[in-house]
C-alpha cells in the first residue's frame, strides 16, 4: 500500500457554500452560450438543492409556527383544567357541608318532633 499524502491535489476544487456556487460557476462560462453539459448538470443540481433548501426552510417555519400555535393552546387548556379542578373542589366542599347540614337538621327533627310522645296525663296539658 501507497502511504497517503498529506498534501492536497491542484485538481481537487474545494466545496462552496450554496450561495457561491453560481458565482463560481459564472465566470467560467463560455461566452458563445454553449454550455458544457457538466455545466450545465452542475447548474441543475444546484438549482435543485437550492429550491430543496428553500422548501426545507418553509417547512421548518410552517412547522414551528404551528408546534408554537399548539403550544399556546396547550397551555391554554391547561388553565382551563386547573380552573375548573379549582371550581370542583370548592363545589365538593359546599356539597359535603350540605351533607353535614342535612344530617344536623336530621337530627333535629327526630329528637324534637318525632320523639315519641308520653301518653297525656288528663290534668296535663298537651303544650309545655
Amino acid at each position: 500500500m501507497k502511504p497517503r499524502s498529506t498534501e492536497t491535489p491542484e485538481t481537487v476544487v474545494k466545496f462552496a457554500s450554496p450561495e457561491l456556487a453560481p458565482q463560481m460557476f459564472a465566470s467560467k462560462e463560455p461566452s458563445g452560450g454553449d454550455l458544457d453539459p457538466t455545466d450545465q448538470s452542475g447548474r441543475a443540481v444546484v438549482a435543485l438543492l437550492q429550491q430543496a433548501a428553500a422548501l426545507s426552510h418553509e417547512n421548518c417555519d410552517r412547522a414551528m409556527s404551528m408546534a408554537h400555535k399548539l403550544s399556546v393552546q396547550l397551555r391554554t387548556a391547561e388553565d382551563q383544567i386547573a380552573q375548573l379542578r379549582a371550581e370542583l373542589e370548592h363545589f365538593q366542599g359546599r356539597a359535603t357541608r350540605a351533607e353535614e347540614w342535612l344530617q344536623v337538621i336530621r337530627k333535629e327533627i327526630e329528637e324534637r318532633l318525632l320523639v315519641p310522645r308520653l301518653p297525656a296525663q288528663p290534668n296535663q296539658p298537651l303544650l309545655q
